[in-house]
């Protein structure tokens, strides 16, 4: 039985040219990029014409490109170098209470050691409001960091609004967008973003690689000590290959085939809303259908059926979703990003599972699904029926 897999929100399976680009660079171009000497010299090319390309898909200069072990370090090191470097300026910082855990972990540690975090609310799309924002806004708030498009509902922020309103606050505008980058249009300068995080393994690029865009004149320290890679602001040797990958993945998302798979996983969204209808499923959709919204997630209330026991059928079925919650050491902690959005009494938290869509998936793998889904439902509920 071959395996569905729908959780391209997740992690995405690496894609052929992107293997063959990281397998060629493993092979022949080991030199360390930092040295004098005709290996390290080629590595070097690659690392900016790698650099380049990166800086081209945002509306960035090269220099503010700084890559990464990923979307996590990223994040920390927006957050946590801004809070420190700019404390003299004031503590204060607002972000949603939908953000992805390499947002909230540190802000919770900043928090332990005096800072003040604002937690904007979301509505029932999973959207924050723009008054809400602005009121919360202070003098003394040195870093505001809100997610471009949210990882379990697909809801998008008004990124560009943020950024407006900002262009004339000290505070900084950093946003995560691992889960937006590659199928929504950013431009760095258009939206007036100071520091922006990605990573490259969502979109079929590989693992434990990423950037930090950090807009020329925002300046901290290096997250990690050492060395003076990346111009003195992250240390460590740069991953050749992996940043390699990362620039081949992101050439073959051009404005073109970002629009065309919006519309693809908005097509597999409705395909799935239609089969559940059809065949008198009921449940609902957490968030929003709406076309500003991230195409490929969707996440959907099964009424009276847990989530552990629909992703333990579906995983037996040879498909492969995410719960609306994450998994934790083997147990089912509730979704922070459904409580804000529903209330912590809703049935909802501990009976959605979220579908996320990618480059590979087909029709067919949808159609699979329903009909898996169907099927489970109404054997969980004839036996339910049974013992009633």
């Amino acid at each position: 039985m071959s395996e569905i897999y729908l959780d391209n929100a997740a992690t995405t399976p690496i894609s052929d040219e992107v293997l063959d680009e990281m397998t060629d660079k493993l092979k022949n171009v080991y030199g360390n990029a930092s040295t004098l000497y005709g290996l390290g010299r080629t590595a070097h090319t690659i690392l900016e014409e790698s650099r380049h390309t990166i800086a081209q898909s945002l509306n960035a200069d090269d220099n503010e490109i700084v890559f990464t072990s990923g979307g996590t370090e990223s994040d920390n090191t927006a957050i946590m170098q801004t809070a420190i470097a700019r404390q003299n300026l004031g503590k204060h910082i607002i972000t949603t209470a939908v953000e992805h855990q390499a947002v909230l972990q540190p802000l919770a540690y900043l928090e332990s050691q005096g800072y003040e975090v604002t937690y904007l609310p979301v509505d029932e799309t999973g959207t924050i409001s723009l008054a809400d924002f602005k009121a919360a806004l202070r003098d003394d708030t040195i870093l505001v960091t809100i997610m471009t498009g949210n990882n379990e509902v697909g809801a998008t922020m008004p990124i560009h609004e943020i950024g407006t309103i900002l262009a004339d606050h000290q505070a900084w505008f950093h946003t995560d967008a691992v889960q937006a980058y590659g199928l929504l249009d950013i431009d760095v300068k258009r939206d007036h973003i100071d520091l922006l995080s990605t990573s490259a393994h969502k979109i079929n690029g590989p693992k434990m690689v990423g950037f930090l865009y950090r807009r020329e004149g925002v300046n901290f320290p290096s997250f990690l000590k050492g060395g003076e890679q990346e111009e003195k602001r992250r240390a460590g040797t740069e991953n050749i290959p992996g940043i390699a990958g990362m620039a081949t993945a992101v050439t073959a998302i051009t404005p073109t085939e970002k629009a065309h798979r919006q519309e693809k996983y908005a097509g597999f969204k409705q395909q799935i809303v239609k089969g559940l209808t059809d065949a008198n499923v009921d449940f609902e959709v957490n968030g929003s259908l709406a076309s500003d919204q991230l195409q490929h997630v969707l996440n959907i209330w099964l009424k009276g059926i847990s989530t552990y026991v629909m992703q333990t059928n579906l995983d037996l079925a040879g498909i492969a979703v995410s719960g609306g919650s994450a998994c934790t050491a083997g147990s089912i902690e509730p979704s922070h990003v459904l409580i804000a959005m529903y209330g912590a009494d809703s049935p909802r938290i501990s009976e959605s599972i979220r579908i996320s869509f990618g480059r590979y998936t087909t029709t067919e793998d949808v159609a699979k699904f329903i009909e898996s889904t169907v099927a489970i439902v109404d054997r969980l509920k004839s036996k339910r029926g049974v013992h009633e």
